[in-house]
């Protein structure tokens, strides 16, 4: 079946044509509005515009918002140790190489500081290769999969600093980990739980009513189906309008992700987009590459990313090619937005986990803008 198209709701409609999700919301353009394509679960009802998804890493962007929101009340700095309120991480070990024995550690050099959380170099992160570090994360319930984490805040970061860091602060990249930290992070600092210091500082002040860390019971009918593939079909890992996400959840997540509706993630965009939220120089850095290139090792992401690829905060960056200097991110569960120099806004929101399945739908709705 031919995709070419330039119509985001064509497109969309194609790959639901053919199976490859449910259903899905997308947006494209300067200010365009959320369309709604296919069902809320293989045989469910159709899928609506304020359906709300399990956005999973995109929870990243607002973490790095309200940190710098932060900073810019002077409430911290970049260069603070986040063992000012992270005791926990005050005399963190490091590896002498990533995949060195557990017990072949020396003392970090230099300490963990609020910058290294939010560019991913804290020597935290996602281990993909089969060291001891790695099947120490397996075993202590640290290592980040596609579930929401078995273990609450306080349990998860004692779990982790028990731990060597991979490497020194500062000297390696490592995805996902810092930021649960972060969040902690925030929220010692100011004394709230961090649901409700996002929804203080930057959710209620943008409106976005429907982005929390679960789906209200009287809301569960918004929620979608969540799959994942399994021998080329999919398979129903969370129901629509039931699991883990909806009302409380049984233990502490201020290291956890949110849920959001397009309505509310795309306004979180524009405002950024249009300097409505942070400093310039802020906005800038947020969307530009803050990674040392020493500290950008091949094989401890998906292969070729640092090719195209960088980091800035919260985002990754396009360094090369006709989407330079767009910035964005996916969320697991089937998630991605950019914005792009241009002031283009890109949303699309499914409930497949990311793999080979959803791959050619991301990267055909990516090439769209521009076209």
């Amino acid at each position: 079946m031919s995709r070419t198209t330039s119509d985001p709701a064509e497109l969309l409609g194609r790959f639901v044509a053919d199976g490859t999700i449910p259903g899905g919301v997308i947006a494209l353009g300067r200010d365009a509005q959320p369309v709604a394509v296919g069902r809320a679960a293989l045989e469910g009802e159709p899928l609506r515009t304020d359906a709300i998804f399990r956005i999973q890493s995109m929870t990243k962007l607002v973490t790095a918002v309200v940190t710098l929101l932060l900073l810019e009340q002077d409430r911290l700095g970049l260069e603070d140790p986040v063992a000012t309120w992270l005791p926990e991480l005050a005399a963190p070990r490091a590896l002498q190489r990533p995949d060195a024995a557990l017990t072949d550690t020396a003392p970090a050099p230099s300490p963990i500081t609020v910058r290294h959380l939010l560019t991913c170099t804290s020597g935290y992160g996602m281990i993909l290769q089969d060291t001891p570090l790695q099947r120490a994360m397996t075993a202590n319930r640290t290592e980040a999969g596609p579930e929401p984490s078995p273990l609450g805040a306080q349990d998860w970061l004692d779990a982790l600093a028990s731990l060597p860091l991979v490497g020194p602060p500062g000297t390696v990249w490592r995805y996902h980990h810092s930021f649960g930290l972060l969040q902690i992070l925030l929220s010692r600092l100011t004394g709230a739980p961090v649901a409700e210091l996002f929804a203080q500082s930057l959710f209620a002040p943008l409106g976005m009513s429907d982005t929390g860390f679960f789906v209200p019971r009287q809301r569960r009918d918004r929620l979608p189906a969540a799959y994942a593939e399994q021998d080329g079909d999919l398979v129903e890992v969370e129901p629509a309008g039931g699991g883990f996400h909806v009302g409380p959840p049984p233990h502490d997540l201020t290291h956890g992700e949110l849920l959001s509706t397009a309505a509310d993630y795309l306004t979180l965009l524009r405002a950024l987009r249009d300097g409505e939220l942070i400093a310039p120089a802020h906005r800038r850095m947020l969307g530009s590459d803050q990674v040392p290139s020493a500290a950008k090792d091949p094989a401890a992401f998906f292969p070729g990313f640092w090719e195209t690829t960088g980091w800035g905060w919260g985002v990754g960056v396009s360094t090369v090619g006709p989407h330079r200097g767009r910035w964005g991110w996916s969320g697991g569960a089937g998630t991605d937005f950019f914005v792009d120099p241009d002031g283009t806004v890109g949303l699309l929101l499914t409930q497949v986990q990311m793999g080979s399945r959803l791959m050619p739908l991301l990267e055909a709705y990516g090439e769209l803008a521009g076209n």
